[in-house]
């Protein structure tokens, strides 16, 4: 089995470009130690340690619908749900490498899977 580096998903809502089109499906790869350290040095995360999230996301997200070019600016233009899922997203792959939960059937008991991503919940 390969090495996965790139995962898909599906955001809750989408990023609303100019003329209107939403952008749901994209690409997000593992973090790299550089991902987490360079941004610390720029001076919007200095003034605001919040910031860290939207520069993090604009370096790994390497895909959103049609869009030609990812930067801060989308990142900040997207709605607070989809922040949240990006930011959960982000955390559950660069730990565990997988996408998916783990759940149980509260009628049987049965543990299974879900994978996540496709489904942008």
């Amino acid at each position: 089995m390969p090495f996965v580096t790139e995962f898909e998903f599906i955001l809750p809502r989408g990023y609303v470009d100019r003329e209107g089109e939403v952008h749901q499906k994209g690409l997000m790869r593992l973090a790299t130690a550089a991902d987490e350290i360079l941004p610390m040095k720029d001076p919007r995360v200095q003034q605001n340690p919040s910031y860290l999230t939207i520069i993090l996301l604009s370096r790994v997200i390497t895909k959103l619908g049609t869009l030609k070019a990812l930067n801060t600016s989308i990142i900040e233009g997207l709605f607070t749900s989809d922040l949240a899922f990006l930011h959960d997203f982000y955390s559950r792959i660069n730990e565990t490498g997988i996408s998916s939960v783990k759940a149980v059937c509260p009628k049987c008991e049965h543990g299974f899977e879900v994978e996540t991503s496709p489904a942008g919940e």
